[in-house]
């Protein structure tokens, strides 16, 4: 239903086809553009507009089409993000180039793999982001937003997978997402530009991820699994157990 539904809204020849094309190539230079003429409202509500064929159906599809679209908004806010806090345009050419990558590239792919990127790429790059424009908001706020990010990045990787409990699973994946933020959110501390809570969800969504493609797909050894556990469990003490707990900001 939902690929039927995409292809009633998406232009695939003539001179629409040329026209979507042409909006989907141009839309991160322009982003760029207003970016450096510190329009950054302006760059959000193009990248809202931008996802107009959302509401092209009837009202009852809406609800489908925000799920379907979801990665791809929270991938475009974040691209926004990044090119919003760096003064450097060397750094903003690179995030136009790989948002073109992720429009041209990665987005248009509809295999399990590349559902799979296109899941794990919004993820990360929703978590770090929230960080980058919300420095002293609510921690509510940013709880429920890797909430929601948790849960669309889930659905959107088990909507290639003929799963019976996806639902099931991107809420507990989106639950528990947010309640690991509210707890690290007390003791916020930063690797880098990364929040902690950011790069332990995303080790834990790899490789939980990772474990989950493989055995969906019959190529999950014993000795695949252990290594994959192993590395997961490592990369989280380290975090954890290095941290600097004394700088902690409650």
């Amino acid at each position: 239903m939902a690929t039927f539904l995409t292809s009633k809204i998406r232009p695939t020849k003539g001179f629409a086809h040329f026209l979507h094309i042409a909006f989907v190539v141009l839309l991160p230079i322009v982003l760029l553009v207003l970016v450096r003429l510190n329009l950054d409202i302006l760059a959000l509500l193009l990248i809202l507009l931008s996802k107009w064929r959302m509401f092209a159906v009837k009202a009852h599809h809406w609800v489908a089409h925000i799920r379907t679209n979801a990665v791809d908004i929270i991938v475009g806010l974040s691209v926004l993000a990044f090119m919003s806090n760096t003064g450097s345009l060397p750094w903003q050419l690179l995030w136009v180039v790989l948002y073109e990558l992720w429009l041209l590239v990665l987005k248009p792919g509809s295999n399990v793999l590349m559902v799979s990127l296109q899941a794990v790429v919004a993820q990360t790059l929703g978590f770090i982001s929230i960080f980058l424009v919300f420095e002293d908001i609510h921690l509510a706020f940013v709880v429920l937003a890797y909430g929601f990010i948790a849960y669309f990045c889930a659905r959107h990787f088990l909507s290639s997978f003929d799963e019976p409990h996806a639902q099931i699973l991107a809420s507990q994946w989106g639950f528990f997402a947010a309640a690991l933020m509210w707890v690290l959110g007390h003791w916020l501390l930063f690797i880098g530009p990364i929040a902690q809570p950011a790069l332990i969800l995303s080790v834990l969504g790899y490789g939980l991820g990772g474990l989950y493609y493989l055995e969906e797909t019959d190529k999950l050894s014993r000795l695949v699994r252990r290594q994959i556990l192993l590395v997961m469990i490592t990369v989280i003490l380290v975090v954890l157990v290095f941290a600097n707990w004394g700088d902690k900001t409650v």
